[in-house]
């Protein structure tokens, strides 16, 4: 049953946040802001990033999902964890070398201001899609089964959430960020440890007997050998690994805090901790899915519609409901939003300084630090309403998964800068500036038709649409679909006009 003490809870977390951040803010300026004067310790950095790489999309999306999918996600996690050392030791050297404060600098360097631009244009238009998505799933959450019950409408909820971000990131930057999200991470695995506790108690078991019994209700599947599903393995390691790399190793919100730590050798440590941690974290993450779902099947949970609670509504349904004390859904909701705000607040702060730096070039276009400082916080208040404004777009579509189609968005969005970035990293030719943006146009244009043919179903269960490519489709593709490599075929597409369009004359000065 949800109790006042749950609405204490959280506004007692967001007061130690604000505390936080009004410590860390102090004396703040533009350099710490962007990149926390490079002082930042590599630990904490590590630390903070598996909340930010994670998300309150995987707090309830994963487990939620291992009852149609079993652990076969941990397909992709292999794939992340690989993708972290090319970023250790492709990615990170090259942007210490060149002292980067925005890693698209480097396309600038490189491949022309043009490029640079392109590359931040790209960054801004997937990361806001993302965060706001991620936002919006878990505002509806918190909505559902927690607001409503005290009657606060929705866009309270979404108003005073984001409000309460732009408090404790208007300032500090990166430098606040890296210390909340170290306090948010704690918060949300140690929310993950208890909830998993709680939840095999209740079947009378231990973890041992909990792997039995996901076992026998044929949960703990790893492998997918069908060649022509998403699934299929090598698809999912092959994705996983671009996915990281693009997502994490060409994106500002990840790099800016890499780059704040004092030197490379501490930033390679940051990210190989990182990742052999988060793997572990994901295969929590999957028994916990796997208990979630035996408990379910044992001791049906409703919603408040009266159809039984299953995918992303299945922890927050058995976390709150009155079969559980009040105590477990403290905890659930506090894990929840600390899942949820290290993927919003550095999104929120690294947007912010992206614009800044590569679109209006503040550093060079503002020749005082109070004219620098006032036109950040005008850019900072600017997205935090365009944040505002596409939570609430997502809330007048009111399907929540739309998360999926924004993943497969995110794969579509981010190819032109694996094209670019692989362009300019592994050639030394050069490209007319008039051709970087067709190429970068038309990459996710044919990706997208490519994934239409191959995917039609889905695309007509989102668009409501009959396409009638059904048949079309087995004869061009045999039955094969489309995976997490979407965003391989996307960056090699966009490397290959690149490369139609450049000559052998060099164009880099990156030394």
């Amino acid at each position: 049953m949800i109790s006042g003490s749950i609405l204490i809870a959280i506004v007692g977390y967001f007061v130690l946040l604000l505390g936080v951040a009004f410590y860390t803010s102090r004396n703040a300026d533009s350099e710490s802001f962007f990149i926390g004067n490079r002082n930042s310790n590599w630990l904490l950095v590590a630390f903070g990033m598996i909340g930010t790489s994670l998300s309150g999309v995987t707090f309830v999306s994963v487990p939620g999902d291992v009852g149609k999918s079993g652990f076969t996600y941990f397909q992709l996690v292999l794939g992340y964890w690989i993708g972290y050392w090319v970023v250790a030791f492709v990615l990170l050297p090259l942007y210490y070398k060149l002292n980067l404060t925005s890693i698209y600098s480097f396309l600038g360097k490189r491949l022309g201001e043009k490029a640079h631009k392109i590359g931040a244009s790209f960054f801004i238009l997937s990361r806001t899609v993302g965060a706001t998505a991620r936002l919006y799933l878990v505002v509806s959450i918190l909505d559902v089964f927690v607001f409503s019950a005290f009657h606060i409408p929705f866009w309270l909820s979404a108003v005073v959430i984001l409000l309460l971000i732009l408090l404790y990131t208007f300032q500090g930057g990166v430098k606040t960020i890296i210390i909340t999200d170290t306090l948010q991470t704690t918060g949300m695995l140690l929310g993950l440890v208890l909830c998993l506790y709680a939840l095999v108690n209740a079947l009378n078991t231990d973890m041992s007997g909990a792997w039995q019994l996901a076992s026998e209700n044929h949960l703990t599947q790893f492998w997918v050998t069908d060649v022509s599903k998403p699934g299929f393995f090598l698809k999912q390691i092959l994705g996983g690994m671009f996915i990281t790399i693009t997502m994490t190793g060409l994106d500002q919100e990840m790099m800016q805090k890499n780059i704040s730590v004092k030197n490379l050798k501490d930033s390679q440590k940051n990210m190989m901790l990182m990742s052999a941690i988060l793997v572990g974290v994901n295969v929590l993450f999957l028994l916990l899915g796997a208990v979630l779902h035996v408990y379910q099947a044992k001791n049906p949970v409703l919603l408040g519609s009266g159809a039984v609670a299953a995918g992303d509504d299945l922890f927050p349904a058995l976390a709150l409901s009155e079969a559980f004390s009040g105590g477990l859904g403290i905890v659930f909701v506090i894990a929840l939003i600390s899942a949820l705000f290290p993927s919003v607040d550095g999104a929120l702060t690294s947007l912010t300084s992206s614009f800044c730096i590569d679109i209006l070039n503040i550093q060079e276009a503002e020749s005082d630090e109070v004219s620098r400082k006032r036109k950040r916080m005008q850019v900072h208040l600017a997205f935090t309403v365009l944040f505002l404004l596409m939570v609430f777009l997502f809330r007048y579509i009111n399907d929540k998964s739309i998360i999926q189609f924004i993943i497969k968005f995110a794969g579509i969005t981010y190819g032109p800068l694996l094209g670019l970035f692989a362009f300019g990293i592994l050639t030394r030719r050069s490209v007319k500036e008039k051709w970087l943006w067709p190429a970068c146009l038309l990459g996710p244009i044919m990706t997208f038709v490519l994934d239409l043919l191959s995917n039609p179903a889905y695309y007509e269960q989102k668009l409501h649409l009959t396409l009638g490519l059904n048949g079309f489709s087995e004869v061009i593709f045999n039955g094969y679909k489309i995976g997490p490599e979407l965003i391989v075929i996307n960056g090699l597409i966009v490397f290959a006009i690149l490369r139609v369009f450049s000559s052998n004359t060099p164009n880099q000065k990156t030394g």
